[in-house]
């Protein structure tokens, strides 16, 4: 099984959307939370300041990736905490010796921080691919396609759990079947994206594996 980071292990989308948001109205794109979190959920921060920037049809000031960075890592560190239902399902591939593995957008740094606030950094410590290894971010399958080389394993036999329409293709692209968990997506567009299926809680992960 291969995990997304942000927004399956760790809650941290809601907070980053927050204060991403924020800082695009700041330089003076209307972006609303949702119109963030469609645009750009999923995406490396390359890819992001790629589409800010050609929307802005400037550079974005040379600071702002310093600021959110900032912002964010204050918003962590005072609200971050697990996805809920992320333990007992790791405890559960554990019981079962299921091989695990994260492959997500964001930097190594970023997850260091986020899955060591909270507690989940021993668990999947040396099982960490990050999008900024391999030439293309999602939804090109890179990064799943190098998570699964790592696992030793072959892309028709990895199972990913995605929360964003730009990793669910991507999982698609590896050959790799996907979970969508709707967390801030609805169902109907995480089917309509080719899920192979959508959940709303990990529990459901938990109960798809047991009937599998």
């Amino acid at each position: 099984m291969i995990f997304d980071c942000d927004g399956v292990l760790v809650d941290s989308e809601p907070l980053m959307n927050r204060e991403f948001c924020a800082m695009l109205n700041d330089l003076g794109l209307p972006y609303t939370p949702h119109q963030t979190t469609q645009t750009f959920m999923g995406r490396s921060m390359k890819s992001c300041m790629q589409i800010v920037e050609a929307e802005l049809k400037r550079a974005v000031p040379s600071d702002f990736l310093r600021i959110l960075d900032r912002r964010a890592t204050a918003a962590f560190t005072r609200d971050l905490q697990p996805v809920a239902g992320i333990e007992s399902l790791l405890d559960a591939l554990d019981a079962a010796g299921t091989p695990y593995a994260v492959a997500s957008s964001g930097s190594h740094e970023k997850m260091q921080l986020t899955l060591g606030l909270t507690g989940l950094l021993p668990r999947v410590a040396g099982r960490i691919t990050s999008a900024t290894e391999v030439p293309n971010g999602k939804p090109a399958p890179d990064v799943f396609l190098l998570a699964a080389e790592r696992l030793k394993t072959a892309p028709a036999q990895c199972l990913v759990v995605e929360d964003s329409l730009l990793g669910i293709e991507a999982a698609l692209a590896a050959g790799m079947r996907v979970i969508g968990y709707a967390a801030m997506l609805g169902v109907s567009e995480m089917q309509a994206a080719g899920a192979t299926h959508v959940v709303t809680s990990l529990a459901d992960v938990r109960a798809l594996l047991v009937t599998r």
